[in-house]
């Protein structure tokens, strides 16, 4: 009873000092410090008990700064209901395997409203992590540990091409109803995600089957993301299950898998955005096509990536084009990679959309300068053409540079994103 012991010692404290110091102390202490016995005021910090959520949210419901908030398992806010987070809490999730993998779900019908500011982000960790509200970088965690929880999930009504109109997430298990993602209402809103920061995640459920650090099943345009960081995730940072949503102002930091991953017809816009690899990292960037019936193109513009390289060497690549995607990529600048590191696109019926213009590539900057094998040439980044006889046919507008012209307005990551607290940011 942390909060009680600290104002029986407040009550103590005042009474000694009414005894001991009587009419010859007239000291008035500032807001948040005490008088003590002898006469001097000092400051005291008020600690707050951990608030403990065991159980699916079933009414409008709001999180306070002045306490954590401690996820104990798979916790759903559930469809009729919102969930306002207010600027500066942390949220941890305990540790847990399988289908006892914590994390946050805003089912479909649902609405999270967790607006933090620059000052006070929200932050996800986990359970093992000593940071309080008012700190951005933890205390006690390394900022590559991963693995440590699962992640944070929104599911909507819009529009997904799967196997079926509505389809289960995966990270959750089949049991669970509330993991339904689809519909169609292209509009649907989910709430608000802004000055959010979500760390340490990516827990297993299962062999092929990972918590992503914040996925986005069929998110409608009502929706706002902005300002979201994701950081050590076990799986991808961010992926996108078809969905209308439009997001700005993204990072993601040290994924396992791919920094962000597109698929089943999203058709939105990703505007300003930041990939900085790990040394497990792979794509930066996995872009799919649909799964079913319908079609979906979607941009990705302004994006500053970096790869991970040790000495000419390391994993990371740039970008994979899979399974008959149609979308553009423009105006982003690579740096950093390997010489292993690649830009596939392969073979049909992906060299098909390119050729045809339905995969749109423009104002792309790699920087290879780094290298230690060589400066590689467009060609040589882009192995993996399938039918393409050439890369600068058609399209291409793809350069090798040393000071980049395009990319990510890097600004608007600072003073609330782990990434600047552990100086990530250089270079860009």
């Amino acid at each position: 009873m942390k909060n009680t012991f600290i104002l029986f010692t407040f009550f103590i404290l005042s009474v000694s000092c009414f005894i001991s110091c009587g009419d010859d102390c007239s000291i008035v202490c500032p807001a948040g410090e005490i008088l003590t016995i002898d006469c001097t005021c000092t400051s005291v910090e008020i600690e707050s008990e951990d608030e403990n959520v065991t159980s699916n949210i079933t009414s409008n419901t709001t999180w306070t700064s002045d306490k954590s908030w401690i996820l104990k398992g798979r916790i759903v806010v559930e469809s009729g209901s919102t969930l306002t987070i207010q600027p500066g809490t942390i949220v941890k999730g305990e540790a847990g395997a399988e289908e006892n993998a914590t994390a946050l779900i805003i089912a479909r019908g649902a609405k999270v409203m967790a607006e933090g500011t620059r000052d006070l982000p929200i932050i996800f960790t986990s359970v093992a992590d000593q940071i309080v509200s008012g700190q951005v970088k933890s205390p006690n965690l390394d900022k590559s540990l991963n693995g440590l929880w699962g992640g944070v999930i929104i599911l909507g009504n819009a529009p997904i091409s799967a196997d079926a109109a509505a389809v289960q997430i995966e990270g959750i298990p089949p049991s669970d109803q509330n993991g339904l993602y689809g519909g169609t209402d292209a509009a649907d809103n989910s709430g608000v995600l802004r000055y959010v920061s979500i760390r340490h995640g990516g827990t297993d459920i299962g062999e092929g089957n990972e918590i992503n650090g914040l996925t986005l099943g069929g998110v409608g345009t009502g929706t706002v993301i902005d300002y979201v960081e994701v950081a050590s995730n076990v799986d991808d940072g961010i992926e996108f299950f078809g969905g209308t949503v439009n997001c700005t102002n993204l990072i993601v930091y040290n994924q396992g898998d791919d920094a962000f991953d597109a698929d089943q017809a999203y058709a939105g816009t990703v505007d300003n955005f930041v990939g900085i690899a790990g040394s497990q990292s792979d794509h930066s960037l996995e872009f799919d096509g649909p799964e079913g019936p319908g079609t979906g193109t979607y941009t990705f513009r302004n994006g500053s990536l970096k790869g991970w390289n040790e000495a000419g060497a390391g994993g990371g690549e740039y970008a994979d084009m899979r399974d008959g995607v149609t979308c553009n990529i423009e105006s982003c600048y690579f740096f950093n990679y390997s010489n292993d590191s690649d830009f596939e696109l392969d073979g049909d019926p992906e060299s098909a959309n390119y050729t045809n213009g339905t995969i749109v590539f423009i104002d792309l900057e790699f920087n290879t300068s780094h290298l230690t094998e060589g400066n590689l040439q467009v060609t040589d980044i882009f192995v993996d053409k399938g039918t393409l006889d050439a890369f600068s046919a058609k399209q291409a507008n793809a350069s090798i540079v040393t000071a980049p012209t395009v990319g990510a307005d890097v600004s608007v990551f600072t003073s609330w994103t782990l990434s600047d607290a552990e100086g990530l940011l250089t270079g860009f």
